[in-house]
């Protein structure tokens, strides 16, 4: 990540309106009980009962299913189909979303009903979305009705050609749909402009949840029967990225839960080398890699037969895939990182490299490790049969969607959203979009979006930082997108006892005192060894952290994880 930083500030609201907040809350005014309020109405929350629904998420807290527009068409075409015994197939998506969202309706419905099966396309064969081949196969396979998970939601030729089959779909999907939806049974997308239901940022693996929530209604089955899938909605929404608010807050909060006290044996297995207890980022960094392992490195069904229980073995399976992922990833980065410098590209306007024996299942992971090193948008090219594919990742606030459609006349195919994208093109107009894309960046990012930003909540300093401040804070966990882990400022500090430490002596681990020396914290600030010379002068500095515990040999203590020091 380049060395600096712009520090942005959100907004402090009314002091009168944090003290009376405080008030509220904790019949109290103590600084940090006021940090505390302040903390939760920069989130817009208000009122006292506002505050409990957050801090104590809850069943009861669920949205009805039946608000979400085609919710009850889509209950009773699976209901008929059960009636009917007709074959039913569950398609998704390869990555962890879609195979978390396969695997949880397979498992609910199969308990129901026998005749249902799944299907996951080839990403390299098929590519991402409802396949001209899923189709051929459900045919063949007798299946009459076809119900997609985190995908579908553009797919109107696939839904004409399904129909020709005898075959009626039912779409679930949470991208955002085309003017037009595909004319299937049923279309489940919150997004949808006709669609009134309350929260419209669930994951693919949220709607599936939510409709067998409906099907539980309808069939007045026991309420908690749903909850048993929770670790699984809550695995999918942590790995899709999608905000950390609403009803994704609660399914994650609810799912950590059943992961802490009883975890499925397929959880179990998936995060065994995760520390308890487990939390969002053992969802992200140990769970998600592995299951996006099957899809990147060889198939996705892989991941659906593991996470379905039946097949457990699967675990060392994508061990070995993750481990060939990791592998092939760290080579190729390493290869795009002497590509840039052979070149002498390290200040274009955007960072494109190509070579074409580069693994087609992790170049889109390889652009995201290069955005650490040259924050600026990123493609990284490969060559697939005839044309070359690349993945397209970009920085915060900048829409590489739009600036792809501004180069569309060199490409043969694209798709994405504002910070991701894939795309194709003909080898022999590779030089020419890579001119076309540079001249774009250069002329539409502007210079405040080409540095990194940390956003700072509010000033804490060291001597009004608590033991309950911090087990309060914790209260605001689950932390994700738009629900991040605060991070407060601290002024004229001093640091002793500074060590660099990592393999590459990257890191810092110190301590942060006040003026007089007495009042101490412990501090590691990842990938900030460039800051030594300044902390080592004897004069005082400002921080940016955020508050965290140390485990050690036993003993708990907080500990600052720092995110930048300036003079």
């Amino acid at each position: 990540m380049p060395n600096n930083l712009q520090w942005k500030y959100v907004p402090i609201p009314d002091r009168i309106q944090i003290k009376n907040f405080s008030e509220a809350l904790f019949s109290d005014t103590k600084y940090w009980q006021k940090a505390i309020a302040c903390l939760l109405l920069q989130k817009g929350i208000e009122t006292r009962e506002q505050a409990q629904t957050f801090f104590a998420p809850s069943w009861g807290h669920f949205h009805d299913p039946f608000l979400m527009k085609d919710m009850d068409k889509a209950v009773e075409r699976i209901l008929l189909a059960i009636d009917r015994k007709e074959n039913i197939l569950i398609y998704g998506d390869y990555d962890v979303d879609g195979t978390c969202s396969v695997s949880l309706l397979y498992q609910f419905l199969s308990q129901l009903y026998p005749n249902v099966s799944t299907y996951v396309p080839d990403r390299y064969r098929e590519g991402y979305g409802v396949s001209f081949l899923g189709i051929d196969y459900a045919e063949d396979n007798g299946v009459s009705l076809m119900i997609t998970l985190d995908c579908g939601i553009k797919a109107h030729e696939k839904v004409i050609y399904a129909r020709e089959k005898g075959i009626e779909m039912i779409i679930t999907d949470h991208h955002t749909p085309s003017d037009t939806l595909p004319q299937a049974i049923a279309v489940l997308n919150p997004k949808r402009e006709d669609c009134s239901y309350p929260y419209k940022e669930l994951c693919g693996c949220g709607i599936g949840f939510k409709l067998i929530q409906a099907i539980q209604k309808r069939l007045q089955l026991p309420e908690e029967l749903p909850s048993k899938y929770l670790e699984l909605v809550a695995l999918a929404t942590c790995a899709d990225i999608v905000p950390l608010t609403g009803e994704n807050r609660l399914l994650v909060s609810l799912g950590l839960q059943a992961l802490n006290q009883e975890p499925s044996p397929v959880m179990q297995a998936l995060l065994a080398s995760a520390k308890t207890p487990i939390q969002v980022r053992d969802l992200v960094f140990v769970a998600a890699p592995r299951i996006n392992a099957a899809g990147r490195m060889q198939h996705a069904q892989e991941a659906v037969d593991f996470l379905s229980g039946e097949a457990p073995e699967k675990a060392s399976t994508l061990e070995t895939l993750n481990s060939q992922r990791k592998s092939a990833d760290e080579e190729i980065t390493h290869e795009a990182l002497s590509l840039i410098e052979q070149h002498h590209e390290e200040d274009s306007p955007a960072t494109i490299v190509f070579s074409p024996h580069w693994h087609k299942g992790v170049i889109g992971i390889v652009a995201s490790r290069l955005i650490e090193t040259y924050y600026r948008p990123t493609l990284v090219f490969t060559r697939s049969g005839e044309v070359l594919a690349a993945s397209a990742r970009s920085v915060s606030g900048y829409n590489l969607y739009e600036a792809l459609v501004e180069c569309k006349e060199y490409l043969l195919q694209f798709g994405g959203h504002k910070y991701a994208a894939g795309l194709t093109l003909l080898p022999e107009n590779y030089q020419l979009f890579k001119q076309k894309f540079q001249e774009v960046v250069s002329r539409t990012l502007p210079a405040e979006l080409a540095t990194p930003t940390i956003t700072l909540a509010m000033e804490m300093p060291l001597e009004k930082i608590t033991g309950a401040f911090y087990n309060m804070l914790k209260c605001f966990s689950p932390f994700g997108p738009q629900n991040m882990t605060p991070i407060f400022f601290a002024k004229k500090v001093f640091a002793k006892e500074i060590t660099p430490i990592g393999k590459q002596k990257e890191h810092l681990r110190l301590q942060v005192t006040d003026a007089t020396g007495k009042l101490s914290f412990a501090a590691v600030g990842f990938g900030l060894s460039h800051k030594k010379e300044l902390i080592q002068q004897g004069k005082p500095f400002t921080i940016a952290y955020q508050l965290d515990e140390n485990h050690w040999k036993g003993n708990v203590s907080l500990q600052l994880v720092l995110k930048d020091i300036v003079s």
